[in-house]
C-alpha cells in the first residue's frame, strides 16, 4: 500500500505479531544487534573498577539525521510531519509498567528522518544528502542538498542504551506542492501520512503528549531558534520591542556537524 493509499483508503488499525523468533534468535542477528559486554573503568590513580556488565544496541550506520521542513505562510512557520507506525511503542500495551500508560500508539507523528547510509560521503555533505533524500521519500518534497542547514550540534538518542547519534538540519520549502511520499521501499515503510502543521501547535503536542517523540519536540525548538520564533509568546523576534530584541541570540544553531 503506497502512502496515497494511506491518505486516501484505509486507516491503520494495528500491528500483529506473526512470529516471535526472540527464544530462538542470536543477539548479533537480525537488523538490531545487541552486544553484552563485561565492561571495568580505568581511573586516573592507576585503579580500577569492578566489572559491571553493560548490553548496547546497534544498528547498521548508527547514526541518524533529521530534516525539518518548513514553511513561512501568512505570517506564521507550517511545519511538515509524518504519521506512521512504530512497532515498538504500539506494542507497549502488552506490557505493564510502574506508571500504566491508557494510550495505544498504533502511529506517531515525527519529523522527517533516516539513518546515514554507508554510500552518503563523510561529514556535512552526507548529513545533507541523506536529508535531502529523506524529505523525498518521507515527505514528498524534493530539497536542493545545498539547502538544508544545521540546527546546531548533534545528540545522542539514548546514551545508556545505544550509540546512535541524531544530527539535525532544516530546509524551507513550498510544503503544498509536495508530491507522493514514496517511502523506502520496505513494507514497515508503506504506511504513512504527511500532517502540516503551525510550529506553535506542534509545539504544544509535543508537551501535552500527542506528539510523544523527544527528537521532534527537539527539533522544532531548535528551528523555532532558526526562524527567529517564540513559541512561549507567539510571536517572532522582530516583533518584540527594539531593547528586547537587541537582547536576543540565537544559541549557536548555525555550527556545521562535524564530519563522522
Amino acid at each position: 500500500m503506497s502512502n496515497r493509499d494511506a491518505e486516501t483508503g484505509r486507516d491503520l488499525t494495528g500491528i500483529e505479531i506473526v512470529e516471535d523468533r526472540t527464544s530462538t534468535s542470536r543477539c548479533d542477528e537480525g537488523f538490531l544487534k545487541l552486544r553484552r559486554l563485561t565492561l571495568r573503568n580505568r581511573y586516573g590513580d592507576g585503579t580500577q573498577s569492578e566489572p559491571y556488565p553493560c548490553d548496547v544496541l546497534e544498528r547498521p550506520g548508527s547514526d541518524a539525521v533529521v530534516s525539518v521542513l518548513y514553511e513561512r505562510l501568512d505570517g506564521r512557520v507550517r511545519v511538515l510531519l509524518r504519521e506512521a507506525p512504530r512497532a515498538p511503542i504500539y506494542l507497549r500495551k502488552d506490557k505493564s509498567f510502574v506508571h500504566p500508560d491508557p494510550r495505544e500508539y498504533r502511529s506517531i507523528l515525527e519529523v522527517v528522518a533516516g539513518l546515514v547510509e554507508e554510500s552518503d560521503p563523510p561529514g556535512a555533505p552526507g548529513l545533507q544528502r541523506r536529508a535531502a533524500a529523506e524529505a523525498h521519500e518521507e515527505g514528498g518534497l524534493r530539497v536542493r542538498e545545498n539547502s538544508l542547514v544545521p540546527l546546531g550540534g548533534e545528540t545522542f538518542a539514548s546514551p545508556g542504551t545505544t550509540d546512535e547519534k541524531i544530527f539535525f538540519c532544516a530546509a524551507e520549502a513550498a510544503l503544498d506542492e509536495r508530491g507522493e511520499a514514496i517511502g523506502d521501499g520496505t513494507v514497515m515503510e508503506e504506511w504513512s501520512r504527511v500532517h502540516l502543521l503551525d510550529l506553535r501547535d506542534a509545539i504544544e503536542m509535543c508537551r501535552d503528549g500527542r506528539i510523544p517523540d523527544m527528537k521532534t519536540e527537539l527539533a522544532l525548538l531548535r528551528l523555532c531558534e532558526h526562524v527567529g520564533f517564540l513559541p512561549a509568546l507567539d510571536c517572532f523576534v522582530d516583533d518584540l520591542p527594539p531593547a528586547l530584541q537587541e537582547r536576543y541570540a540565537p544559541l549557536g544553531l548555525e555550527q556545521a556537524p562535524e564530519a563522522q
